[in-house]
């Protein structure tokens, strides 16, 4: 069966993931509050799960390593040594 995702609900996990964009952006480069930027846009997905769910749709193998790719993206690109695996850590899906 092929997963759809609802557009307002991809633009959701593109907000949380944003929130760590403009965290980097203003300059910050410490790992402990990256890091807690993380946890905190991670729990933010992870509250989407049930959200997910009504609409008929799950975050599922491609969408978790679709947002894994894409965090691992973020830090790569403003060079902040977190694995990726570390940074998703709080994730239920």
């Amino acid at each position: 069966m092929l997963s759809v995702y609802p557009a307002f609900l991809v633009d959701k996990v593109k907000d949380e993931l944003q929130k760590v964009i403009d965290l980097l952006e203003n300059g910050e480069t410490d790992t402990e509050a990256v890091q807690e930027k993380l946890d905190e846009a991670v729990c933010g997905i992870n509250d989407l799960q049930e959200e997910f769910d009504e609409n008929d749709s799950e975050i599922e193998t491609v969408a978790r390593e679709c947002i894994a790719a894409t965090v691992a993206y973020i830090l790569e690109w403003f060079n902040i040594p977190i694995d990726t695996e570390e940074a998703i850590r709080e994730r239920d899906w």
